[in-house]
């Protein structure tokens, strides 16, 4: 039986989503908790990795269940969330067919930003927004995201991983860049067929910096679609984990 996770994290302390070695993860967490639960190793599959400090409400996996046992996804959702940490809660848990893929068979991710404006942070929100007390222009932030939607090549806005090769493309489609006002802040959203590493992160520090008037929308512009054969440019800034959150996996 292969089984589908919508999981809920705080990633404030956790190293990301992905096993490394060492280092504190979601997907070893859930690893451990389900090796504990069926007295053997599991394999958890994502929808996709979330960088050190980065949230989530609607991350997805998937792992198949040992044949011997007989739990149902009721049992293991039960059994799942009584050995994970309380910052991690396995949300929904559901049989899927044994073609479903976390990460293959997602169609669009969502993720949302979170700015805040207050002059001076809650304790109760540091590491969960960016803060930024400095004004921004809400106009020019709408303009700079307006920017990003659609298909672009966003090599500018992605950072090193280290396993990248000549023939990585770097052309996504984001069907929404957009900026709504919250009462102490601002909350922007991005929904994509799929995302670079640190690309959120990287489209929302230039967004911001143009809104602050360190970056001219025309610069920033000219750093989608770049000419693979000249120099490129960079944005200019990566935005902290800590307002990042993964929302929704659609498939």
């Amino acid at each position: 039986m292969r089984l589908k996770l919508t999981i809920s994290y705080d990633g404030f302390g956790f190293a990301g989503w992905q096993v490394q070695p060492g280092n504190d993860t979601i997907q070893a967490r859930l690893e451990s908790a389900l090796e504990e639960i069926a007295k053997e190793p599991i394999r958890v599959h994502g929808s996709g990795r979330t960088d050190a400090g980065v949230h989530a409400t609607g991350q997805v996996a998937h792992f198949d269940a040992p044949p011997q046992l007989t739990m149902n996804p009721v049992n293991w959702l039960a059994a799942l969330n009584t050995k994970l940490p309380p910052s991690v809660r396995v949300a929904a848990c559901e049989e899927v067919g044994p073609d479903f893929h976390a990460r293959f068979s997602a169609l669009r991710k969502t993720y949302l930003y979170e700015l805040s404006t207050e002059p001076i942070l809650p304790p109760f929100r540091a590491g969960r927004v960016w803060h930024l007390p400095r004004q921004l222009d809400p106009a020019t932030l709408e303009q700079a995201l307006a920017l990003f939607e659609g298909r672009h090549d966003f090599k500018a806005f992605s950072a090193v991983r280290g396993n990248e090769d000549g023939e990585t493309d770097y052309r996504r489609t984001l069907s929404e860049s957009s900026l709504s006002r919250l009462p102490e802040g601002y909350l922007l959203t991005f929904t994509g067929e799929g995302f670079l590493y640190k690309m959120v992160r990287l489209l929302t520090g230039a967004a911001v910096q143009t809104a602050q008037g360190y970056f001219r929308l025309d610069d920033l512009a000219s750093l989608l679609d770049q000419e693979p054969e000249l120099p490129r440019g960079k944005s200019p800034l990566c935005a902290p984990p800590d307002g990042l959150s993964l929302v929704e996996v659609r498939y």
